[in-house]
């Protein structure tokens, strides 16, 4: 049943993000997609992360994160991003640093920067609520990407499980 899975969950809408993170000296950025807004006031953003994930530790030493919005047709930043963190990936990249300190990518279509306001576990995730304190609108004539766009290229389709279970 995974098979069958994995295109039902494609049908939920959410974008493609880089996130950019710092702490004790280090900077780092992953590809995200499980991201949303949760509240108007004060603005706050959701997003889901493998606690497991070495971004994390950054997340939480640099107590906040960026959000790179990434626009359609930017498959390569993705995937880019989305590469273990054994490489330098923002070497190549035109970024800066936040206020913060938090990386933002010279090319996304718009970032937002937030700072933690607390986590909650979410099974194998963690859902960390941030606080925007700051954004922009780099691109505003552009689309963003959608995660449904990218296809396989994050191999999710094997994560799923057989069946719907109970707990």
């Amino acid at each position: 049943m995974s098979g069958k899975l994995a295109p039902l969950f494609r049908q939920l809408t959410h974008g493609v993000y880089v996130i950019g993170v710092a702490g004790n000296g280090r900077y780092n950025a992953f590809t995200a997609a499980w991201l949303m807004q949760v509240s108007f006031e004060p603005l706050m953003l959701a997003l889901s992360i493998n606690r497991r994930h070495s971004s994390y530790a950054l997340l939480k030493a640099g107590d906040g994160f960026t959000v790179n919005v990434l626009r359609q047709g930017q498959d390569d930043l993705a995937l880019h991003f989305g590469q273990p963190s054994t490489v330098n990936k923002l070497a190549a990249i035109a970024w800066r640093q936040s206020r913060r300190g938090t990386p933002l990518l010279d090319d996304a279509l718009a970032w937002f920067e937030c700072e933690f306001v607390r986590e909650c576990p979410a099974g194998d995730h963690l859902v960390v609520l941030g606080r925007v304190v700051d954004g922009a609108i780099l691109a505003p004539a552009a689309q963003p990407m959608n995660y449904r766009d990218t296809g396989e290229m994050d191999g999710s389709a094997t994560l799923f499980p057989d069946t719907f279970g109970t707990s």
